[in-house]
């Protein structure tokens, strides 16, 4: 099959079209099935046959018209093909398309059966039909009887629609032609998934979207690539963009009253689900919702149902009269199973403020936050605020702050935006404002540092109150860490624990005084334990959805970065059961941890997996990516595809640099520099890993275990050339290492630096030293993978010194140990090793002097002439260069011109 330029442009659809295509080459048809924008066009697109292509395209406004599909098939029939045709067939099928004849479409069907074997026997023919749930009756019957006959090697077709939904050949439906039988057989049926979150961020790049934009797109319109685009183009707007508007209320028009009707009920449930629409008496549920889905209004989850947009079920509820919305709500209090989803329906059926119901709510707002379901919780406390009697001012405000502070924690941006606006239009307290302002600043996530007009407010709302001020500065603390100024992050928690302990709040001061244990470390402060053993002694912080800056969890990073990942791992464990059901922020943190813990032990599965889930979870609630992208980069790169950890890096350094967020974008910059290293780009590598120096020196960051890119940049150095900058870096990384506790990992890494520059420079005996030493650290410290690596580099040194057998020992341990931790691209990578050694081997028992016409041949590749230009100058044929140079590859053990142009260099 062609069609390999329109493919370029496809983005997430490469592994649907070639399926398509390979369905094709073993002939017959292919079905493409899946909701309204989901991207069968684009795929019927990227198709092509190379021969002859007839396309229609169904309309539901066309439908009615009798044989309007085919017309526009026939006329793409060469106009021979249609002469030669026997004349009777001619002014029957007129006949029968102008509506003037019914003879059961006979003429029809025989004049586009033999159209397609006469166009068959000179070329391929390949017949694409989208929209086919709008195919005219005449068509369909016409089509398939055609299928039935043409035979699978003549014409192949696809089929692309809203199915399962088949086509009727009447108005009162007896018949129907099943949308596989308008291609002729076997038939493959695809289902065109949903964009994955990788895929769409690829889409909307173009369109010049923020990362975290994309990835809240991505999970608004739940992969479809059709609505991401719309609401692609209408990200700026606060509400309902009209285009928006515009395309739900027209996927409703395709919904039958009922249907509707049922999605109404969706939208009035906070959690949706088929069973409990069937309680609620809608007794075609299951149908009506695989009808929504069909259009993509909603998509479903195990039994959950999501709208598509989720702005759509406020549209639909606002269809509604206030009276019938009323009875809904008190229809499904008697049908939901919990007691705070009742409570919602019961406050939800009423409007009138009453003071029992506010308690009410409050309390079941409570249980859903203790159960993990922070965003009814929100909800909850918005509704108990709402009807909260009027004279009840300080109470109602005290509900207020709580939704923003739950909300800020769930997501729910609507929530935190109605009750901070609120709050802040009121005389409320300074602590209730700056409460307020942190949820507004909460939903920047990573972008925190940019919201610097959000923090001065919440500095004037606090004036001299010390409770205040002592969030308020946790928070700045916060964001100075997040923009990479370690100094200034340990002043303003510092001052943050002032306050908190004038009023004797622990919560905020074990946090804080964890925050300066961190910036001291990063800024290589040897008295960075100090505050961190303070905060141990303190309470837990009770604060919700913030256990990653908690006292616990800088005792976990810190493991972890001493090379005790044993204990980091229990920690981070321990930690996971207590998050389960907490806020997603938290949760992903605690998977981070976990997933670089795992990927250093060489539990690479394992490393994969936590990955998955945190991308998948970070993604529903909407955090930012960078955080996301980095854990699974570190994932791919232990067990899965350096590519993709490519593409992670990279997409990652973006997303950081829109949030001004330095944490992870130096730490995207460093596993983008050690992904180009591996696939053979040093070059590249080295620009990437100069800029995190660059980066942290005004900043005054000096530690070199918190981000490990110190023997990686001298790696990359060593490989293009740059000797005394390698060196020069790992003198430099040595002495800060003084001051740091336990930094055997570190310095084991920076030895294997040092002997490639050590084996660069001719010293192959140092080299192998310093490599055998690190290998027996990094055995002790149980990290398979680094072992594994010292142990490549060795294999390496020994073969550029051609002692091939010396080289093949330590790379057949390496590839056990990535075998036993599945770590596939390492594993990739030692066979790759194996299979040059295997070559050279063989190459240096072969003869390696040169005859004189070989080495002529040779020196005019090394100054880059081609077969050609050589055959000229030497007057001798192309094919006498070609086994000439053959010869020259197996005489030197290489493969190629470039190893051959660099081998006759350095001898």
């Amino acid at each position: 099959m062609g069609g390999a330029g329109a493919a370029r442009g496809l983005v997430g659809r490469e592994r649907v079209l070639a399926r398509v295509r390979a369905g094709l080459e073993h002939g017959g048809g292919v079905l493409l099935t899946g909701p309204s924008g989901i991207g069968k066009t684009t795929i019927l697109d990227a198709i092509d046959s190379g021969g002859r292509v007839l396309r229609a395209t169904a309309a539901e406004a066309e439908r009615w018209i009798s044989g309007g599909v085919l017309a526009e098939l026939l006329a793409q029939v060469p106009s021979t093909i249609i002469a030669a045709l026997p004349e009777e067939f001619h002014r029957a099928a007129t006949e029968v398309l102008v509506g003037r004849r019914d003879d059961g479409g006979m003429p029809l069907r025989h004049a586009w059966h033999l159209s397609l074997l006469a166009m068959a026997a000179k070329e391929p023919v390949l017949v694409l039909l989208d929209d086919a749930q709008w195919v005219d009756a005449a068509s369909a019957d016409v089509i398939a009887y055609a299928a039935r006959r043409v035979g699978s090697a003549a014409v192949r077709t696809v089929v692309a629609g809203r199915l399962p939904e088949a086509v009727p050949l009447d108005d009162d439906g007896p018949r129907a032609v099943p949308p596989a039988a308008l291609a002729p057989g076997p038939v493959l049926r695809l289902e065109v998934p949903p964009l994955s979150a990788d895929d769409l961020a690829e889409l909307l790049d173009a369109h010049g979207l923020p990362a975290r934009t994309a990835a809240a797109i991505h999970a608004d319109s739940a992969g479809n690539p059709y609505l991401a685009l719309v609401l692609a183009g209408a990200a700026t707007d606060r509400d309902h963009p009209p285009n928006v508007a515009v395309l739900v209320r027209e996927r409703l028009a395709g919904l039958t009253p009922a249907e509707r009707e049922t999605l109404l009920w969706c939208a009035l449930a906070s959690r949706p689900t088929v069973r409990l629409l069937l309680r609620a008496g809608r007794a075609d549920a299951v149908r009506d919702i695989a009808r929504a889905a069909e259009v993509g209004l909603v998509v479903t989850d195990a039994d959950r149902i999501r709208f598509t947009p989720p702005a759509a079920a406020t549209m639909i509820a606002d269809l509604a009269d206030a009276g019938y919305r009323a009875a809904a709500h008190t229809t499904l209090a008697e049908v939901v199973s919990s007691d705070a989803d009742r409570e919602r329906h019961r406050a939800l059926a009423s409007a009138d403020p009453d003071a029992a119901t506010a308690r009410a709510l409050v309390v079941a707002a409570e249980t859903a936050q203790r159960q993990g379901s922070r965003d009814l919780a929100a909800e909850l406390y918005l509704l108990a605020a709402d009807r909260t009697p009027r004279h009840e001012r300080a109470q109602r405000l005290e509900w207020l702050v709580a939704a923003a502070q739950t909300g800020a924690v769930a997501a729910r941006q609507d929530v935190v935006r109605r009750a901070a606006d609120a709050v802040l239009a009121a005389d409320s307290a300074p602590l209730q404002r700056v409460r307020v302002r942190m949820s507004l600043i909460h939903l920047a996530g990573q972008g925190v540092a940019d919201e610097q007009e959000l923090f001065a407010l919440a500095l004037a709302d606090a004036g001299d109150c010390p409770r205040s001020g002592g969030l308020l500065w946790l928070w700045r603390a916060w964001a100075a860490m997040i923009n990479g100024w370690p100094a200034a992050s340990a002043a303003q928690a510092g001052r943050a624990v002032e306050l908190a302990r004038s009023v004797g709040d622990t919560s905020i001061e074990s946090m804080a005084l964890a925050t300066i244990a961190l910036m001291r470390r990063l800024a290589g402060d040897p008295d960075f334990e100090e505050p961190l053993r303070a905060a141990l002694v303190l309470p837990p912080p009770d604060m919700d959805g913030w256990l990653h800056f908690s006292p616990a969890s800088v005792v976990a990073r810190f493991a972890a970065l001493d090379d005790r990942l044993e204990d980091a791992r229990a920690m981070y464990l321990g930690m996971l059961g207590m998050v389960e059901r907490g806020a997603a922020e938290e949760l992903v943190n605690v998977l981070r941890g976990l997933t670089e813990v795992a990927a250093r032990l060489g539990r690479c599965r394992e490393a994969m997996e936590y990955a998955a889930r945190a991308r998948r979870i970070g993604g529903e609630a909407r955090l930012s990516p960078a955080p996301g992208w980095h854990t699974s980069a570190v994932a791919e790169l232990a067990g899965g595809s350096v590519a993709r950890a490519v593409t992670y890096a990279e997409r990652g350094v973006r997303a950081a640099e829109q949030d001004s967020d330095l944490v992870f974008l130096r730490r995207h910059l460093h596993l983008l520099g050690q992904a180009l290293v591996r696939t053979g780009r040093p070059a590249e590598a080295v620009v990437a890993l100069r800029r995190i120096p660059e980066l942290e020196a005004p900043r005054g960051i000096r530690d070199p275990t918190m981000l490990r890119w110190h023997a990686d940049l001298a790696t990359a150095l060593v490989s293009v050339g740059e000797h005394d900058e390698a060196a020069d870096l790992l003198s430099d990384t040595r002495d800060r290492l003084a001051n740091v506790p336990e930094p055997a990992g570190v310095s084991a890494q920076l030895d294997r630096a040092e002997a490639s520059l050590l084996a660069a420079r001719g010293d192959a005996d140092g080299a192998v030293d310093l490599l055998l030493g690190a290998e027996s650290v990094f055995t002790a410290l149980g990290q398979p993978l680094e072992t594994g690596h010292c142990l490549l580099v060795r294999g390496r040194v020994e073969r550029g010194r051609r002692r091939y057998a010396a080289a093949r020992e330590p790379v057949l341990r390496a590839a056990a140990l990535f075998a036993a931790a599945s770590a596939h691209p390492w594993a990739d990578h030692a066979d790759h090793v194996l299979t040059r050694l295997a070559g050279a081997a063989e190459a240096s028992q072969a003869p390696t002097d040169l005859t004189a016409t070989e080495s002529r041949i040779a020196a005019l590749v090394a100054e880059g002439a081609s077969n050609r230009e050589i055959a000229d100058r030497l007057f001798i044929s192309v094919k006498t260069v070609e086994a000439s140079l053959t010869r020259v590859y197996r005489k030197l053990g290489i493969r190629s011109r470039t190893q051959l142009a660099a081998r006759l260099h350095t001898d």
